[in-house]
């Protein structure tokens, strides 16, 4: 009887303890400047429309404007290969009413903002657009009408 009450006792302690005992505090965000394609995340990372060099500028526009506009994740593909992952846009953080970011969907721009990573995972809350430079990446005139990564091997 008296380990039972000592259990409880102790179990209600550490309930007691858990509710009462602050949340983890945020980590603090870094300022940054990141320069890169605006791409749908969907197709970039599944792989389900090809390789990452098929997934970016024109080649893949209409698709990415398709996949923000259902409310896939909208990402930032950086010159350096990381991707960003947009939970704020110049104000809004409603990014995923799939029509805040379909205006600069795989433009190519430089985004100010402020960098959190968790879990290896990057996400970017975009404060300013310093530069958009439009689309600029791979189309038909480049590849042709079938790019040589969408044909099929023999």
């Amino acid at each position: 009887m008296l380990k039972t009450l000592l259990a409880g006792a102790a179990l209600a302690f550490t309930a007691a303890t858990a509710i009462t005992a602050p949340a983890t505090a945020a980590t603090e965000g870094e300022r940054v400047q990141v320069t890169g394609e605006v791409i749908d995340s969907w197709c970039y990372f599944s792989g389900v429309m090809g390789g990452p060099e098929a997934v970016t500028g024109t080649s893949h526009h209409t698709c990415a404007l398709w996949c923000a506009a259902g409310g896939i994740p909208v990402g930032i593909l950086a010159d350096d290969g990381k991707v960003y992952m947009v939970l704020k846009w110049k104000g809004n953080s409603n990014v995923a009413d799939g029509t805040s970011l379909l205006s600069v969907q795989s433009h190519r721009l430089t985004a100010d903002g402020v960098h959190y990573e968790r879990d290896g995972i990057n996400y970017i809350l975009v404060e300013n657009i310093v530069n958009d430079e439009g689309i600029v990446y791979k189309n038909h005139e480049d590849y042709g009408f079938v790019p040589p990564f969408a044909q099929p091997k023999q």
